[in-house]
């Protein structure tokens, strides 16, 4: 078994709070992506984990070890860096068998592990090249089969995609996902991109100011965002935000009234994504700014009360600047916000 937990770990440089005391559990198999903004400690953790910084407090297990005390080669892992690490000195086979190497396992089992990863991410053609007659992908694969290769328990990866382009990325999205599933290896990915997470994870673990906010499958950090800033920053374009006032039992946002929640919060936030929005009778008013097309669908921007709020509509709707629009949103998908702690309500 190869699950990981993260208990109480917390860091601290110097008087800066990187991490603030927090828990995480990753299932034996599972892929889980950090996902965060630049500067939220998504990387220290994984750093943490991987035994290339020291917690301040804490502790991390792999599998029934207790791993925090060992130094990185003994905690049976691997990891995949941005800049893919490829030892240019080496052909395409060496580099896959370094750690092999350095394990002392016997040449025959280095040829068939070698083989094997490297028929995984389809550059079994390659083995014989050198780094400098490799496109940035093919290095990419290299570093991810030289992981593999070593049959860790545990495979850690830094934004191993971002330094390639968007066809790339999208190319090795799909054969990542493929081979991880394949391999039975657990992950954990670190991504400021939530395309890339949305697409990978089994479950997205959402960080901000190094606490983690939400730890839930991609459809329901998507559809139901703990905090506003999940809503906020998952999602292009992003989740609309209105205040809301409190009548009578109700909520009312914008003039509109509906049914407020379960909730004491003194304010209100009101939540929804430019997807749920369809033109009706009763709804929210407002003044449209910009319309984008984007192939079957139109992005309308509104000004509603003297807020920016966006609508992804059907493309033959017939839509122009400086027109009125009402827009109802679909009750079942809106989502209240404290506005004090941001936090969810509903």
């Amino acid at each position: 078994m190869a699950d990981i937990d993260i208990t109480r770990v917390a860091k601290r440089f110097g008087s800066y709070q990187a991490l603030h005391t927090l828990d995480l559990h990753v299932e034996d198999q599972e892929f889980l992506v950090l996902l965060g903004a630049s500067g939220c400690g998504k990387t220290t953790l994984l750093r943490i984990i991987a035994g290339l910084e020291t917690a301040t407090s804490g502790e991390v297990h792999i599998g029934a070890r207790r791993v925090d005390p060992l130094p990185p080669r003994e905690r049976g892992i691997a990891m995949v860096f941005q800049n893919y690490a490829v030892f240019p000195h080496m052909t395409v086979f060496e580099n896959i068998a370094f750690g092999l190497r350095m394990q002392k396992i016997g040449q025959s089992e280095v040829e068939r592990r070698v083989k094997r990863t490297a028929g995984l991410m389809h550059i079994e053609q390659l083995l014989a090249r050198y780094s400098g007659q490799l496109s940035g992908g093919q290095r990419q694969r290299v570093a991810v089969a030289r992981a593999l290769a070593v049959e860790p328990s545990v495979l850690l990866m830094d934004e191993p995609l971002s330094n390639l382009d968007a066809l790339l990325r999208l190319e090795m999205r799909a054969e990542l996902k493929g081979v991880l599933q394949e391999s039975k290896t657990t992950t954990i990915y670190v991504t400021h991109d939530q395309v890339e997470a949305m697409s990978l994870a089994d479950r997205i673990a959402v960080m901000h100011e190094g606490r983690i906010v939400q730890a839930a499958p991609a459809t329901e950090v998507y559809g139901r965002p703990a905090t506003r800033f999940g809503g906020s920053f998952i999602g292009t374009p992003p989740m609309n935000f209105l205040p809301a006032g409190r009548e009578k039992g109700s909520a009312v946002v914008a003039g509109l009234r509906m049914p407020a929640p379960a909730s004491n919060a003194e304010g209100l936030q009101f939540g929804i994504r430019p997807e749920d929005l369809q033109p009706g009778a009763e709804g929210l008013n407002g003044s449209v700014r910009v319309v984008e097309p984007l192939g079957p669908h139109q992005l309308v921007t509104l000004d509603v009360g003297g807020h920016l709020f966006r609508a992804v509509l059907d493309n033959e709707l017939s839509v122009s600047p400086g027109q009125n629009m009402t827009l109802a949103p679909r009750p079942d998908r809106v989502r209240w916000f404290d506005s004090s702690s941001g936090m969810a309500v509903n």
